[in-house]
């Protein structure tokens, strides 16, 4: 099953407090990215997060679930109605996000 753009939406509207949030469409779901940094996703209309430590300790009880099959467990986050919490959860991981990997282009020779 394939996430609504009427959820992306929501969650959007939810972190636009933050500036820097973007997201890229992706088979059907959509990579969530807080300054060029991919923080999760919104799969399956679930909106899931990379379980670095400071997610895990302001999420303790949130369910580890997959994005989809083969896909590392993610954090679900369950309590998005709750914008400041949203951001502040963003704002703490951040740092523990692994940086953008770098785009090589090929050359002819």
């Amino acid at each position: 099953m394939a996430s609504s753009k009427e959820y992306l939406n929501f969650i959007l509207d939810q972190l636009s407090g933050l500036c820097g949030i973007s997201y890229r469409a992706m088979m059907g779901e959509y990579i969530i990215y807080y300054n060029g940094k991919i923080v999760g996703g919104i799969y399956d209309d679930r909106f899931l997060i990379k379980p670095v430590k400071s997610a895990v300790a302001m999420l303790p009880d949130a369910a580890l679930e997959l994005p989809y099959e083969g896909g590392k467990e993610m954090l679900f986050v369950e309590n998005v109605d709750n914008r400041e919490f949203l951001e502040k959860l963003f704002t703490a991981i951040y740092e523990e996000l692994p940086e953008p990997k770098k785009c090589y282009q090929r050359r002819n020779k």
